[in-house]
């Protein structure tokens, strides 16, 4: 696979950690939870050992996200049980 240039890097990393900042949203966080995963595995497996000035933001993006998504997943589990 081609390696990306940096600057598209860093800017996808930047746009991983804006979504994983708006996917820690309940609910309405899930699409944008998901982007960022996405942009987080393309950036891990398109440009696995260059430097990454934005790595940190790339990885809070992610474990945001993550969090974000397992939060809603919870609350609609409980919502769906609660209601029953």
């Amino acid at each position: 696979m081609p390696q990306m240039p940096r600057i598209i890097v860093i800017r996808l990393s930047l746009r991983a950690f804006v979504c994983g900042l708006i996917g820690f949203l309940p609910v309405i966080g899930v699409v944008p939870g998901l982007y960022a995963l996405i942009c987080w595995s393309r950036i891990r497996m398109r440009y696995p050992k260059e430097w990454n000035p934005a790595s940190d933001y790339l990885s809070w993006g992610a474990y945001l996200a993550v969090l974000g998504i397992g939060i809603s997943a919870l609350g609609i589990c409980a919502a769906i049980i609660s209601y029953r």
